[in-house]
């Protein structure tokens, strides 16, 4: 396995209490991330692309569907020069650093069952970090990944299809391992968090590529057959606003109120003063009402 520090490249990072070594850089291999991978997710898995550098692993997928890709066709980029987020928002990506990994799926579904595929995904990474040893992760309707309440990875969906299906999905996973001594991290409108921090040893890169894969593609491979349901209770434990007083915003305006978990669909469930409402993602914003 070779690494940058090897290279003779400086790999230090900041913390919050000055300089400190961080973990060496190490770029990501096919064989050491399938060899990550339990057997059933390997068989999920029909090819995988390792770029050094696109603009984006979702945008370079999308673009790729044409082609007629097969369940499983993967691209984990070593940088991104235009990540993305939901609602357009930039992704941090530096060089080898973190996990910036898409995929394809074909659905056979339509759009209101499609709609959940989210936050099952969630559940997937989820399943991976605990799997990693990696504890106290809660879930941000609808697609953040918190650790203490710091932003820890996020989500991406995005598709193609006729109105009643098939639709070709491209499923986007970015994952804060170690962002080093990037200065633009300073620039991230949100608290976050990294692995580097938070887990008790060093994992290896290629180590958390490999399980996060296995229970994205299991998740998918899943949810095809049976939707969201399965998944539910899991994303309801994991629901670290359940309960709470927050605010949805819409481009309409705001609607207060206290959030009571997700239907069978993945709707966002709000407790009003006129009685229970439904919010689907879309350009739906969620946050708490008392910070």
């Amino acid at each position: 396995m070779q690494t940058l520090q090897q290279l003779g490249l400086d790999c230090h990072s900041v913390s919050g209490k000055g300089y400190r070594l961080s973990t060496p850089l190490e770029l990501l291999e096919r064989g050491a991330i399938l060899a990550a991978m339990p057997l059933l997710g390997r068989s999920l898995v029909s090819e995988i692309e390792l770029p050094s550098e696109i603009d984006s692993s979702n945008r370079y997928l999308m673009a790729k569907v044409s082609q007629r890709l097969k369940h499983g066709h993967v691209c984990i980029a070593e940088r991104q020069t235009a990540g993305r987020g939901r609602r357009g928002r930039p992704w941090l990506s530096p060089f080898a650093r973190n996990i910036y990994m898409s995929f394809y799926w074909r659905f056979e579904m339509t759009p209101d069952v499609l709609s959940g595929l989210a936050l099952a995904i969630a559940v997937g990474v989820i399943r991976a970090l605990k799997k990693l040893e990696i504890e106290d992760v809660g879930l941000k309707w609808p697609n953040d990944i918190l650790w203490h309440g710091r932003k820890l990875a996020g989500i991406l969906l995005e598709m193609q299809g006729e109105s009643a299906g098939p639709y070709h999905v491209v499923i986007g996973v970015g994952l804060n391992v170690d962002m080093g001594n990037d200065k633009s991290s300073i620039e991230i409108d949100q608290p976050w968090v990294d692995l580097h921090h938070i887990a008790t040893q060093p994992i290896s890169r290629n180590k958390i590529a490999g399980v996060l894969l296995a229970e994205l593609l299991l998740v998918a491979e899943q949810f095809q057959h049976s939707g969201l349901p399965p998944f539910l209770d899991e994303w309801l434990a994991a629901d670290v606003y359940a309960g709470k007083s927050v605010i949805v915003q819409q481009a309409g305006g705001e609607t207060t109120g206290y959030a009571r978990g997700i239907d069978s669909r993945g709707a966002l469930l709000l407790e009003t003063d006129t009685g229970m409402r439904q919010f689907h993602s879309g350009e739906v914003s969620l946050r708490l009402q008392y910070q």
